[in-house]
């Protein structure tokens, strides 16, 4: 049998990209060993689909020896959130003493830069570079688009009891991807040889919609109205922040709100993307068209309306 794949973060839940790529995986016929913080039910629904889980963390080094013996390849995504520069120390710690070295493929941001804006951008290549001064070679994604997700993490709940999507966003160019099409990426490159130094790419957005935009898309798709109203960063952070505090269990985080609410405002400042949205290079790479989001809206309309009109 082939040597497995390890896949991290495949219980995550912002963006699920995790859990597709173990999907995905299987369905080629590759073995998977996915790590999981908890052996929990989202652990037993990944042994049900045939992957084999070992109970690690990713801040406790000798947890992780287990889980990247005899693989052939790792996927490595972080939540966002504090703690990816320690995390991508204890792994590279491990698979360094890993003989033959797999394919490390990390899943990343395109404003992952020491000079970011975003604190977590700074932590994100700081692990990056982790990775490549141990000489892991890793192929680092880049994704230069919004994941789909972000839509109902945001500002699902406002949507939902308002009407209102409220961001610092602005009128700014929004570039967006799902994140089913970003781990189909992630797979093709998990398939491919580990490349002989470190390889970074930046994978386009599908297309780019703006956040009022957006909230007239979620109007006609559920036929009740839905506004965009923009505020500054600060305020969004602050909100974020409190929305954070109140639900310790959210996604939602207090790194997180400093890093959307500062991307946000800096796209309000910008007429185009960082990167240039090309659905053909994603058709390309997925042998299929990228999704849009008007069809994620459409495959979660439930999670959009209010609660009363829910059966």
């Amino acid at each position: 049998m082939n040597a497995p794949i390890l896949v991290i973060g495949a219980t995550g839940r912002h963006g699920g990209t995790g859990r597709i790529v173990v999907e995905r995986l299987l369905s080629l016929g590759h073995p998977v060993r996915a790590l999981v913080r908890t052996d929990d039910e989202r652990a037993g629904t990944l042994r049900r689909l045939g992957a084999a889980t070992v109970v690690g963390d990713l801040h406790d080094r000798a947890s992780l020896v287990t889980a990247a013996q005899d693989v052939s390849a790792v996927y490595f995504t972080y939540p966002v959130a504090a703690g990816v520069v320690s995390a991508a120390a204890n792994l590279t710690s491990v698979l360094v003493d890993v003989n033959p070295k797999p394919h490390l493929v990390a899943m990343s941001m395109a404003v992952s830069s020491v000079g970011s804006p975003s604190k977590l951008g700074q932590a994100q290549a700081v692990a990056e570079e982790v990775f490549t001064w141990a000489g892991l070679n890793p192929t680092v994604l880049r994704f230069g688009g919004l994941f789909h997700e972000n839509v109902l993490l945001l500002h699902g709940a406002t949507i939902r009891e308002n009407g209102l999507i409220t961001n610092s966003f602005g009128r700014g160019p929004a570039p967006w991807i799902g994140g089913d099409d970003a781990a189909e990426i992630a797979v093709a490159q998990l398939l491919e040889p580990a490349p002989e130094s470190a390889r970074v790419s930046y994978p386009p957005p599908a297309e780019v919609i703006d956040h009022a935009e957006l909230a007239r898309m979620v109007s006609a798709e559920t036929g009740r109205p839905v506004r965009f109203q923009p505020i500054s960063a600060a305020a969004w952070r602050s909100e974020l922040e409190s929305t954070a505090e109140a639900e310790p269990t959210s996604p939602v985080n207090a790194a997180m709100a400093q890093h959307i609410s500062t991307v946000g405002g800096a796209l309000s400042q910008r007429t185009e993307p960082l990167i240039a949205a090309d659905p053909d290079a994603l058709a390309a790479i997925l042998h299929r068209p990228p999704t849009r989001l008007v069809d994620f809206i459409r495959r979660n309309l439930p999670h959009f309306e209010p609660a009363t009109t829910r059966v």
